[in-house]
């Protein structure tokens, strides 16, 4: 079996269109290929709407026609839930107000993914068949929703699965991501991507993670370019959708 590597781009949307374009970019030129998730927001924080017909939009379906896979990455990405016990505990200390899906019922994810589903697909011209929640959290309710929405592939910080497919695990190890919130955190994220990419080698399929905020680290962007050439050396850069039983064999 062919090796994987699956890079993605978060946060994509208005805000962010210079910084995705800066990534994507470095991406390409680490792994010689632009095979990419692009996680787009629709409405990041209430104040950068993705509206069709607009010039953000048509670069959107630029990138989904030039090997962009094109996921939907929650609606505000802005957590407001008021939450309790292992659920708090993730909120305070895995992310900083972001984890957008991980209070909500299974109603109201159902009403944002369907409105985001509807929206990304009405702009790029195809289906959009993978969910990533903001910070990779999410409510029972919301895995619950992925399923009735039709989402063919979701993914955690351990995990890749198919909530259509009773929810069947399609890759496993842990996702390599920086964090540029804090310096602690910048120290933690390189440390584990450096220990990440040496042990997750052998591994069939190897998901790197990179955010818009990592491009104010220099230290960050040199892990990032090391830990992806080091990847792409002996794997191919693949989709998502390539984890999927109806997909092509990875050449």
């Amino acid at each position: 079996m062919t090796k994987r590597l699956l890079s993605s781009i978060h946060d994509v949307s208005p805000r962010f269109e210079g910084e995705v374009d800066q990534l994507s970019e470095r991406i390409v030129a680490a792994t010689g290929s632009a095979t990419m998730a692009l996680l787009a927001i629709p409405d990041h924080w209430g104040s950068a709407p993705i509206r069709a017909g607009t010039p953000f939009a048509t670069r959107l379906r630029r990138w989904s026609e030039t090997g962009g896979e094109i996921f939907l990455h929650g609606w505000f990405h802005r957590d407001t839930a008021t939450h309790r016990g292992l659920a708090r505990v993730k909120a305070r200390h895995m992310t900083a107000g972001e984890g957008e899906f991980l209070g909500l019922s299974r109603a109201d994810a159902q009403d944002r993914l369907r409105r985001g589903k509807a929206l990304l697909e009405d702009i790029i011209g195809q289906p959009v068949r993978g969910f990533v929640a903001p910070a990779w959290l999410y409510s029972p309710g919301a895995r619950v929703a992925l399923r009735d929405l039709g989402f063919d592939l979701a993914e955690d910080h351990r995990h890749v699965w198919s909530p259509t497919d009773g929810d069947r695990r399609l890759a496993g190890g842990a996702v390599i991501t920086w964090a540029s919130r804090s310096a602690s955190r910048r120290l933690s994220s390189l440390a584990a991507a450096s220990v990440l990419r040496r042990y997750l080698r052998s591994a069939p399929v190897v998901r790197v993670g990179v955010h818009p905020g990592d491009l104010r680290s220099q230290a960050l962007l040199r892990s990032i370019d090391r830990t992806l050439r080091l990847l792409a050396a002996d794997r191919r850069p693949a989709a998502y959708a390539s984890l999927l039983p109806d997909a092509l064999p990875v050449a």
